[in-house]
């Protein structure tokens, strides 16, 4: 009974088959909302977004919430921005690290400097434009530990 079962473990990959390799952490890719944002303002689908596209897409995404055209967003209206824009009301970068005079307002050149900032550090080659591949951080996942039920050891 033992034997059919040692025989199945031992038996060769099927051809066309890769083995695992060994100590190989699984691995995810991963896109921060700003980026995603970033990489949707390429305006001419070539998958590279540019300064130029950039400081369109913001000032458009500006205009959209700004419907009142006061130039200034309120905290709850830049959250209604993020959820429109960022996917999530809590999506970085937050209201105060974009509010850099602390007037409780955050106006297009604090949004468009916040977007420059995350620009830059993105783009890694230094061209000038965001790419997708310059969106993405791989990040590799930590192997899963055996869940302890609370069972003592003898």
């Amino acid at each position: 009974m033992l034997l059919p079962l040692l025989l199945q473990t031992a038996a060769p990959l099927p051809a066309g088959a890769v083995p695992a390799a060994p100590g190989q952490p699984p691995a995810t890719l991963v896109v921060a909302p700003v980026a995603m944002a970033i990489a949707a303002f390429d305006a001419n689908g070539d998958g590279r977004t540019t300064r130029a596209e950039l400081e369109a897409g913001v000032a458009r995404s500006f205009a959209a919430i700004d419907t009142g055209g006061s130039g200034s967003l309120g905290y709850i209206a830049f959250a209604d921005w993020a959820e429109r824009w960022l996917g999530d009301r809590n999506a970085l970068p937050s209201p105060f690290e974009v509010d850099t005079d602390g007037d409780n307002r955050i106006t297009l050149a604090e949004l468009q400097a916040a977007f420059a900032r995350v620009f830059a550090r993105l783009d890694v080659d230094k061209d000038g434009s965001v790419t997708r591949k310059e969106v993405l951080t791989i990040r590799a996942m930590a192997p899963r530990e055996p869940i302890d039920r609370g069972k003592k050891k003898r």
